[in-house]
């Protein structure tokens, strides 16, 4: 192994290689089992390429954290010489595949959103990443810019990546993953009483559940997100969770030990016994992160619920072909495939060049008992020179396209919006305008209209063959702000594209 001052030479860009490979050549000798020479320098050859860039502190290395093994954690990436966060907002398998590769591994087990392996320990540096899947490195992809976001710690995106086949791993240690942890649903089995303790008030508190009858303890943070505090709030009688923290506000895992562990619900399950958990039954609770913080929520008798006009979608949707000359504030805003910016920096006269585009109109209808409000403060709402006005949400909604075998062959982009109330109902009152800097939301009763004339509000199918395809808007589809239910908030519709023309038809209402 290195000396500690051979260590210490790590900080040196002309030791960093000698010193790596000692590490690996020592591990690599006797304590470890490989299947030949070739496969030592093979593994040796991958780490001192996986971790030269994260020694040398180079722009855009990455690495993982909080997990048990060097192949999951959260991402951190490295910006100006000090590591960062990446937000989990529409962070899904395109970026996931992107990190292990760039890390060496073989391949993306699954990705990881809402700080499953613990909060985010310093600041965001991405947010909004939008990839192809082609990019070598998460820094190719487009994202909102260094350190611009809207997100909080418990939104910490990860990875679980495929150990490589000659992983360096103890022979005489097995080792247990969380992703290879078993869930169940509890009620089956078990039963599960769930109370609210230490909140200022009777709908607010870290939750704390007991099975059978048991010891009172604290639910593991990890992944606790709006979907399984509304089911918390359904079963005590409570209404609809309007937050969901992370957090030792309420009183930490010092206080309340954890006893349940990984869980995930779809959002409408009646009790939490009905969603997925580690075995509690068998002891089994694993908590990544700070483990001061505990699953925490406040529940509320009032909620909006967003759905969308689908029959607007239909009856408007078509195609143009626009200049991309006329799109220059547009691609500003990612609201372009990829393919439009390596034109833009390969071809001298991109200007003369056009784009077909996929236009329709979106409408949101708040249908619920309260009004829909941005989670982001007024302050920090941003100008957006497309739409001359202030949009109160980054991504108030996502536009893309699958093939029939669900694979994702064009995406539209995470769309940022004004709120306001464009329609209402006989007898409401408008509320909410986007002029002059004014209050944003969406009323009870009233709807925001974003038509298809505007800047943004398309997917880009330039490079899409004809064919018969599904085509999926979704709105508020990070699940950042509260609402009754979310089955609603996506539609899902049949795209008929051929050379000519585009046809949306037979659309549902379903979840995003």
């Amino acid at each position: 192994m290195c000396a500690l001052e051979d260590r210490k030479v790590l900080k040196m860009k002309s030791s960093t290689l000698v010193c790596l490979s000692l590490l690996v050549i020592h591990l690599a000798d006797g304590v470890l089992q490989h299947r030949s020479l070739e496969d030592a320098r093979l593994e040796r050859q991958r780490l001192v390429h996986r971790y030269i860039k994260v020694l040398n502190k180079e722009e855009g290395a990455i690495r993982l954290v909080g997990g048990d093994n060097e192949y999951e954690g959260n991402i951190e990436v490295l910006h100006n010489g000090k590591w960062g966060a990446v937000c989990d907002d529409e962070w899904d398998s395109a970026e996931g595949h992107i990190v292990c590769r760039q890390l060496g591994f073989p391949g993306m087990r699954r990705y990881t959103r809402s700080g499953f392996f613990g909060p985010a320990r310093r600041r965001f540096w991405m947010d909004n990443l939008f990839c192809e899947g082609h990019e070598q490195e998460l820094v190719d992809c487009h994202f909102e810019g260094w350190g611009e976001n809207d997100c909080e710690p418990g939104e910490a995106a990860g990875v679980v990546c495929y150990p490589p086949e000659n992983a360096l791993i103890p022979v005489a240690t097995p080792i247990i993953r969380d992703e290879d942890l078993p869930k169940y649903p509890i009620h089956s089995r078990s039963r599960l009483y769930v109370r609210l303790r230490d909140g200022r008030s009777r709908i607010e508190g870290r939750v704390e559940v007991s099975l059978d009858g048991g010891r009172w303890g604290s639910v593991c943070a990890d992944g606790w997100s709006l979907l399984e505090a509304n089911v918390v709030c359904r079963q005590l009688g409570l209404g609809y969770a309007s937050e969901a923290f992370q957090t030792d506000f309420f009183g930490g895992s010092n206080v309340s030990r954890p006893v349940l562990s990984g869980s995930e619900c779809y959002g409408n399950e009646t009790e939490l016994a009905d969603c997925l958990h580690h075995d509690a039954s068998q002891g089994i609770v694993s908590c990544h992160g700070n483990r001061q913080h505990v699953a925490a929520v406040i529940c509320d008798y009032f909620a909006p619920d967003l759905v969308v006009d689908y029959l607007e979608i239909e009856q408007t949707a078509h195609l143009e072909d626009r200049p991309m000359l006329l799109m220059q504030c547009a691609m500003e805003e990612n609201c372009v495939a990829n393919e439009a910016y390596q034109i833009q920096r390969d071809d001298p006269h991109w200007r003369y060049r056009s784009r077909r585009l996929l236009k329709f109109t979106a409408a949101a209808i708040n249908a619920g008992n309260a009004d829909f409000r941005p989670f982001k403060e007024k302050s920090q709402w941003e100008w957006h020179m497309c739409h001359m006005h202030f949009h109160s949400m980054e991504v108030f909604a996502t536009f893309d396209i699958f093939d029939l075998r669900g694979r994702k062959v064009a995406q539209g982009h995470k769309a940022s919006f004004c709120l306001e109330d464009s329609n209402c109902l006989p007898g409401v009152a408008k509320k909410y305008s986007c002029a002059n800097y004014g209050d944003q939301g969406i009323s009870i009763n009233c709807s925001d209209v974003y038509l298809y004339n505007l800047d943004c509000q398309w997917v880009d199918v330039t490079d899409l063959s004809p064919g018969s395809y599904v085509l999926k808007i979704a709105i508020n589809p990070e699940f950042k702000v509260a609402e009754m239910n979310f089955d609603n908030n996506a539609a899902i519709c049949d795209l008929i594209y051929t050379e000519n023309f585009a046809r949306v038809q037979n659309c549902q209402l379903g979840r995003p």
